[in-house]
């Protein structure tokens, strides 16, 4: 139920006939009233016409009987105070329907979101949480809007650093074990070789070409690699409670066999530059820091392929075979220009239509207490693992501990970078995955202990009413985080609706109060209870019966 959109749907044909012309009513919440129009200020400069006189003929017009009371207030606001009776009557129907009141949406598309995106051979470390948190929440959110969502995970298994960990493999003494951790120390060392070993890395990039030319010895040796290090990302993933599962991977390599095929077909099109002996695309619009054409490299100088040449064949392959309307790429904030650079190229050549949209979902970084990139003390990067492991041992149940590593990262705005402090994610209090979860708990505990059962909504107390407004924002928080792919947004809306509960069940007594009074508020305790579950399941926060 989005009452904004109700009063707006309301309000719109009174301007129109004052104004002759449409307006946007431009409702909104206020602390004045319940919501809020200060459409006729805007006109009255239009119209020659004082904005209060011009508001109270809107008020005059417009059909609100049994919704809303409407004044008049200040240079020409209409304050709208909703009817306790059809709030009462609203959220029944809410409590009726297993969707909260939130109807799919009335045009579904089919979307593929690309996110997490670990690189094989390597532990996934605090750099792969944002992606994988973030893409999980919106990847939840639009399905359960009604969207034909395709997860992706784009794992890197291709390119020079994978060919310089293959050929230190290859080198390596017979018997040399293949774990995971075993592997990053490994990768480690290789990396050395590669930056001072000039021979080593002649060969670390021909060993990159012949796996893209199927060599039987190096195939095999990559296969291994591969099967270990996504069993090891599973893991994590179950750990997190993320919705990724093996049907999901899809590497680099997946498009191997496509990669000469798309530089063919672009310098077809007039769209590839020789440079220094590498096939570049140079799209419109796009310079470096000394203003030249920024190159985005398809072939490189060794005849291998780069990043975008298989970002490339992925796009094509998700617009034309799955048929995609949207492509969602939650990726760091550094990679924007990459992607826009990718997209324009493949715009240019007819791959990525006008009717299919492609947007780079970014992301800031994870700092540590002295606001610089999160770092052990070592100065090494933190393993995912090991960071999951300290949360398991502070929290008094795992679920906790995920919950606040999650909700701190979903609970500010995506585009900014944010503070990883143990102390203020695991509080109890505050705006915290615990505190939500607590939140939660509390309600179902106190469903338990009550006797009766929920009954007809009634609207007597302003605890009641705060609490009731507050369960009929759960839509308009769904609308306002989908659009523009914030989560904060059901983040703030959760910690909102749980503080608001607290307030009522303060000042409304609940289990103990009179039959009738007992079992509308017991109605408003449950339909809290499955809001703040709902929207804790789209931000892929675990919700607690008891803790």
């Amino acid at each position: 139920m989005n009452l904004e959109s109700l009063l707006h749907d309301r309000l719109a044909p009174a301007f129109a006939a004052v104004a002759g012309t449409p307006v946007d009513p431009a409702v909104r919440s206020s602390p004045h009233a319940d919501l809020q129009s200060g459409a006729a200020l805007a006109l009255a400069g239009r119209l020659h016409r004082p904005p209060r006189e011009i508001a109270a003929e809107v008020a005059a017009t417009a059909d609100l009987t049994g919704i809303a009371e409407v004044t008049v207030s200040g240079p020409g606001f209409l304050n709208l105070t909703v009817a306790d009776g059809w709030i009462a009557a609203a959220l029944d129907a809410i409590a009726d329907d297993p969707r909260l009141g939130v109807p799919p949406v009335p045009d579904p598309k089919r979307i593929v979101i690309d996110y997490s995106s670990p690189n094989l051979a390597k532990e996934m470390h605090v750099g792969h949480l944002r992606s994988t948190i973030i893409g999980d929440s919106l990847a939840r959110l639009l399905d359960w809007q009604g969207h034909d969502v395709h997860r992706v995970n784009h794992i890197g298994d291709w390119g020079t650093p994978f060919g310089m960990l293959l050929e230190h493999l290859a080198e390596a003494p017979a018997g040399t074990g293949h774990s995971l951790a075993g592997l990053t120390a490994f990768y480690r060392a290789a990396r050395v070789r590669f930056d001072t070993d000039e021979d080593f890395r002649t060969r670390a990039r021909l060993r990159v070409v012949a796996l893209q030319n199927g060599d039987g010895p190096t195939r095999e040796l990559w296969r291994r690699l591969v099967a270990q290090s996504e069993k090891a990302f599973l893991g994590v993933y179950d750990r997190l409670g993320v919705t990724l599962g093996a049907e999901h991977f899809a590497g680099e390599s997946t498009y191997q066999d496509e990669l000469a095929g798309i530089a063919a077909e672009l310098a077809e099109k007039g769209l590839l530059t020789e440079s220094d002996g590498a096939l570049c695309a140079f799209p419109e619009g796009f310079t470096g820091r000394d203003g030249a054409p920024l190159p985005l490299i398809v072939r490189k100088s060794d005849g291998g392929f780069g990043y975008a040449a298989t970002d490339l064949a992925a796009l094509r392959h998700r617009v034309s075979d799955l048929g995609a309307d949207e492509l969602l790429y939650v990726v760091g904030s550094p990679q924007r220009i990459h992607f826009r650079m990718v997209f324009a190229v493949a715009r240019a050549a007819g791959w990525l239509p006008a009717t299919v949209s492609a947007e780079h979902i970014g992301f800031g970084s994870i700092l540590g207490a002295d606001g610089k990139m999160l770092k052990t003390r070592a100065g090494d990067t933190v393993r995912l693992s090991g960071l999951l492991d300290e949360a398991d041992s502070r929290a008094t149940d795992p679920a906790l501990g995920i919950a606040a590593i999650k909700y701190a990262d979903l609970s500010g705005d995506r585009r900014g970078d944010y503070v990883f402090d143990w102390d203020r994610m695991l509080a109890s209090t505050g705006n915290t995955g615990p505190y939500l979860q607590f939140a939660y708990a509390r309600i179902c505990s106190i469903s338990r202990r009550a006797e009766g059962a929920p009954g007809p909504i009634r609207i007597t107390e302003p605890a009641e009413r705060a609490l009731a407004l507050a369960l009929m924002g759960f839509e308009p928080a769904l609308t306002a985080a989908a659009g523009p792919r914030e989560p904060h947004r059901i983040a703030t809306y959760l910690y909102d609706l749980a503080s608001t509960f607290s307030r009522f069940y303060e000042q409304c007594r609940v289990i103990d109060a009179e039959p009738e009074t007992r079992s509308s508020r017991l109605a408003l305790c449950e339909l809290t209870a499955r809001t703040l579950h709902t929207g804790m399941f789209l931000l892929g926060v675990e919700a607690l019966d008891q803790i």
